[in-house]
């Protein structure tokens, strides 16, 4: 696959059939979240929107059929998702690069905008998450970016205004990258102190080892749930620490350091929040 600058679209915490709780925490942790929606393949999502990207809850819909490929996944952050203008492209390059990926999926979900019904469409390619552990990695193409991206859904008590960074444990950080650097070129990835580092956008995404992540955030990291290689948290850019702490005050096992907040993944559906100022 050629050299492609990657550039982060959403991550997705898995909920399953827990949404409407999942929809109370995420309130509480200080997220505007847009009304529940419904895909036509037979999933719900309800979604905190920043400005080129968003955090994604995902469950399983009583209106339809249990997607398949989330049942092998625990509760918690499971999906990092990169932006692509044309997911046919993207597949096909993909293939021809001899990388895990699975053909094109179109599918929609209604969205109501001053008392009128339109249809958010996307186009995804996957890779197959049977050959790729740490969850589902895939690309999502907008077709109708104006009904996600709304001025109304992004304005966050929190202060959330960007995903500035994703973390991902991995037993072997070098061995994950490979993934990566087949993706988006082999200078995409960066080795840094055992660590492999890619920027995706003004996201930077970190493989670490489970050894740095335990350093990191102790008690506060996801839980691998039997896994070698998983999604362990996000951080968010926020404007003000000190006015996101006011907010977060009572969660509990909120952990205050000098520059930023870790919200312990107990808190937040498996998922480490870190809420930080821009650097």
């Amino acid at each position: 696959m050629p050299d492609t600058s990657p550039i982060l679209d959403h991550v997705v915490i898995d909920v399953r059939d827990r949404m409407d709780e999942a929809a109370r925490v995420f309130a509480r942790l200080g997220f505007q979240l847009t009304p529940r929606g419904y895909h036509t393949l037979g999933s719900t999502n309800r979604l905190a929107m920043f400005a080129t990207d968003y955090l994604e809850l995902l469950g399983f819909s009583e209106r339809g059929a249990n997607r398949p490929e989330l049942a092998p996944f625990p509760i918690g952050l499971n999906g990092l998702v990169f932006k692509t203008a044309d997911a046919e492209a993207t597949f096909a390059q993909a293939s021809l690069a001899g990388l895990p990926i699975l053909p094109v999926q179109a599918f929609s979900r209604p969205v109501s905008l001053d008392g009128a019904k339109r249809d958010a469409r996307f186009r995804t390619t996957r890779l197959d998450s049977a050959k790729v552990s740490m969850g589902r990695v895939y690309f999502c193409e907008h077709l109708t970016p104006e009904l996600v991206w709304r001025s109304e859904w992004q304005r966050h008590p929190n202060g959330a205004r960007a995903i500035s960074r994703v973390v991902v444990a991995t037993e072997v950080p070098q061995r994950a990258a490979e993934l990566f650097r087949g993706l988006f070129g082999q200078s995409a990835v960066a080795s840094h102190d055992g660590a492999c580092i890619f920027d995706a956008g003004r996201t930077r995404v970190e493989l670490l080892s489970a050894t740095a992540v335990a350093r990191e955030f102790g008690d506060a990291a996801a839980e691998a749930n039997g896994r070698h290689e998983y999604l362990v948290g996000l951080e968010l850019k926020v404007e003000s620490v000190p006015a996101t702490r006011e907010l977060l005050h009572d969660i509990p096992g909120l952990r205050v350091e000098p520059d930023r907040l870790v919200v312990p993944a107990l808190a937040a559906f498996n998922t480490t929040l870190v809420f930080a100022e821009a650097r």
